[in-house]
């Protein structure tokens, strides 16, 4: 198996991967608020949790259910509401929120109500795996630029760089919204921040729940 053969592809996928990936929406959102919120931890957490979600999307693109999701109007319908309605629960969360950020000698955000590692990992996973925009991501991936005749080894590495590509911006997403300069600056707005972000994570729900296929 030559890997050269299949350059163009990865730069490709690599390519539309990174554009996905910096592309606004309901894991940009959310990351922004666990960062924000809770902290680095909880941001860079829900950022691997992302990038862990990407491989439940390549697992069935690999076994061929992206093919049946793509002609079933049904099932696609099914994973859209889910997901919708998960992003208007993390909406009502925030709107319901009512603690506020403390800032400790580390420069960190020191978050009066914890979110574990896990909750924060299971955040973010939820949110991408049930996430349609992914879905359609991989669907144009596997229906078009990857073919039968395309080994499982190459696949792999195709879903490889679009789980680091996620992974790398929204740790960086992380970093950004939980530093101390960031957070001190808006600490006295946190409220209405996280009320707005929730805001728009039910917006994005409904939107979600919109969505053609």
């Amino acid at each position: 198996m030559e890997l050269s053969a299949y350059l163009p592809q990865l730069l490709s996928i690599a390519t539309l991967a990174t554009i996905m990936a910096i592309s606004p929406g309901a894991d940009f959102v959310m990351i922004t608020r666990n960062s924000l919120v809770y902290g680095r931890r909880a941001g860079v957490y829900s950022a691997l949790g992302v990038g862990l979600a990407i491989w439940i999307h390549l697992a069935y693109s690999i076994a061929g259910v992206a093919l049946l999701i793509a002609q079933s109007v049904v099932l696609f319908t099914v994973i859209k509401y889910i997901g919708a309605a998960y992003l208007i629960y993390l909406g009502y969360q925030s709107l319901r929120a009512k603690h506020h950020i403390a800032l400790d000698l580390a420069h960190e955000a020191a978050p009066s109500k914890a979110l574990s590692a896990c909750s924060a990992l299971r955040q973010g996973f939820i949110t991408n795996a049930l996430n349609p925009k992914t879905t359609l991501f991989f669907l144009s991936i596997f229906t078009q630029l990857v073919s039968a005749d395309t080994p499982v080894a190459i696949q792999l590495v195709y879903g490889l760089i679009i789980s680091l590509a996620h992974l790398l911006w929204f740790v960086l997403v992380a970093m950004f919204f939980s530093h101390f300069a960031f957070v001190h600056a808006l600490q006295r707005y946190q409220r209405l921040i996280e009320k707005t972000l929730g805001v728009i994570l039910m917006g994005l729900g409904v939107r979600v729940a919109t969505l053609s296929q």
